[in-house]
């Protein structure tokens, strides 16, 4: 039981990184490594953290959706700028650009912060013809995400710290 235990911990981990990083899986790998351990302890160790690890991981959703819609609006992007951003970050993601060689293990990410500014540019440029107005609305777009994934982080760091505090003397 004391392996699992640290496995697990060593998973959230990871979960914290990931819930930071946009390429990488966080609060759901939290959640899950919660989940987990209650159910290897039969549900006697680890409820209260897996109640608060769903609760953050459905927090963390709409987070991420806000948080970027938030950025945009407060940059008055439209909905084209919006799309553009999307499409972009999943290029960047599957690393569809060409500035990734140079990120090296951070490709990704670069892909993900590059991708999702080019795509809001182009979308936010197609709809309204103007490279101020698009630009602005890129680095609202991108903010935004940015801070959502860090306040997703300190919600991650919250709810493995309330795993190890309710599930301690168990390990």
């Amino acid at each position: 039981m004391l392996t699992l235990y640290w496995i697990l911990v060593f998973v959230m981990v990871v979960g914290i990184i990931g819930a930071v990083v946009p390429a990488l899986p966080g609060i759901s790998l939290i959640a899950i490594s919660a989940f987990i351990w209650a159910f290897a302890t039969n549900f006697t160790s680890g409820t209260t953290a897996l109640i608060v690890a769903v609760l953050v991981l459905v927090l963390g959703i709409g987070i991420d959706f806000l948080a970027g819609y938030l950025g945009a609006k407060q940059a008055g992007a439209s909905k084209w700028g919006q799309i553009g951003s999307v499409v972009g970050l999943v290029f960047g993601l599957l690393g569809f650009l060409p500035t990734l060689p140079i990120g090296g293990p951070f490709g990704p990410f670069l892909g993900i912060i590059l991708g999702s500014a080019i795509g809001a540019v182009v979308g936010e440029y197609l709809y309204c013809k103007n490279w101020m107005v698009s630009f602005k609305a890129a680095l609202g777009i991108v903010v935004g995400s940015l801070v959502g994934n860090l306040i997703q982080g300190v919600l991650a760091i919250a709810t493995v710290a309330v795993f190890l505090i309710t599930t301690w003397p168990y390990k």
